[in-house]
């Protein structure tokens, strides 16, 4: 690196002559480094004045003589404000003064959790899970057919004896309704939520459930209309539908 910084001078130079280096050179390697051992001065205030030393003859024990300048009012403390600060529009009441509380409004449980808080339909559910028993009967075996319609009679007995919580009849309902509408993936996702949350008070029907939503999917379209769309009396209410009167 040496010889980049050294100028070509006269070749008849001793050997021991010290080489020429280039200040342009020295100069574009950068700016020049800040030396730390240098002290900083204190700053010094111009409006200040300097206080007066006192005299050399004057006892340094004894009361300061008179006519000695004061410091000036500069390097007094800054007076302190008395007075409170004003207080926001929106900040504390004063002490002493109650203040009213707010007026809430009752909840409404019906309101906030959207979902009604009426007794789901037993006939309703029970009516559709035997129509689609009913429609299996036509291609699956007697055996499986039995063994599902004593899973629902334990349904049954299990919901009018008040064994069942409120959400498993709730779900029920739901079941149900997809069950009659096609919607079989939705209906087998409650049947898995019931199996996973409520698998004490399900656990000794819904094998009947599950098959019986198995079963349903692979009906003739013909069988799933009877399903959909059922007719004759109306199995909800329990009563039997009027005879037809002739005309006259």
């Amino acid at each position: 690196m040496e010889d980049t910084y050294v100028k070509p001078g006269n070749q008849e130079r001793g050997w021991n002559d010290p080489p020429q280096f280039s200040y342009a050179l020295q100069m574009a390697r950068g700016p020049p480094k800040n030396h730390l051992n240098k002290r900083v001065a204190a700053p010094v205030d111009s409006g200040a004045g300097v206080l007066p030393t006192t005299p050399p003859s004057a006892d340094p024990l004894g009361p300061p003589p008179c006519g000695i300048a004061q410091p000036p009012s500069s390097l007094a403390p800054p007076p302190r404000s008395i007075a409170p600060p004003p207080l926001s529009s929106v900040g504390f009441p004063p002490a002493g003064v109650a203040t009213p509380l707010p007026q809430h409004e009752p909840m409404n449980p019906q309101r906030d959790t959207g979902v009604s808080q009426s007794e789901p339909n037993l006939e309703l559910v029970m009516s559709v899970l035997n129509r689609a028993l009913q429609a299996c009967r036509v291609s699956v075996t007697d055996y499986v057919c039995n063994e599902v319609e004593k899973r629902l009679r334990l349904l049954e007995d299990s919901w009018r004896s008040g064994k069942l919580s409120f959400p498993v009849k709730r779900r029920m309902e739901v079941l149900a309704r997809e069950l009659q509408t096609g919607n079989w993936s939705s209906a087998d996702e409650v049947h898995r939520s019931l199996m996973v949350d409520h698998v004490t008070e399900v656990s000794q029907w819904m094998v009947g459930v599950k098959r019986l939503i198995a079963e349903v999917q692979n009906l003739s379209p013909e069988l799933l209309e009877t399903l959909k769309n059922p007719t004759g009396p109306d199995q909800d209410s329990g009563e039997p539908a009027p005879d037809p009167s002739p005309l006259s």
